[in-house]
């Protein structure tokens, strides 16, 4: 076993447990049928506020998950041609 695949293997755990505790950080979006009625009224008035902390959260889940994919593939394309 190389260097860089130890390298990737680490940061890919990394990345997979840190994506867990963010997707476990995120609030529920279900909200029923009263939230289905008023949850227009709300994205429209709040769209002009700065972002929150799902919003946030949400970015990094986003980010993770591309980071995740491509180290996965990464690892994949490793193990095929490399070795």
């Amino acid at each position: 076993m190389q260097w860089y695949e130890i390298v990737v293997g680490i940061v890919l755990i990394l990345t997979s447990l840190a994506l867990i505790a963010i997707v476990l950080l995120q609030e529920s979006k279900t909200q029923g049928l009263s939230g289905a009625i008023a949850g227009g009224a709300e994205t429209f008035l709040g769209k002009g506020k700065s972002k929150t902390t799902e919003q946030k959260l949400a970015k990094i889940t986003k980010v993770l998950a591309i980071v995740f994919f491509v180290l996965a593939l990464v690892s994949t394309l490793i193990v095929l041609f490399i070795n």
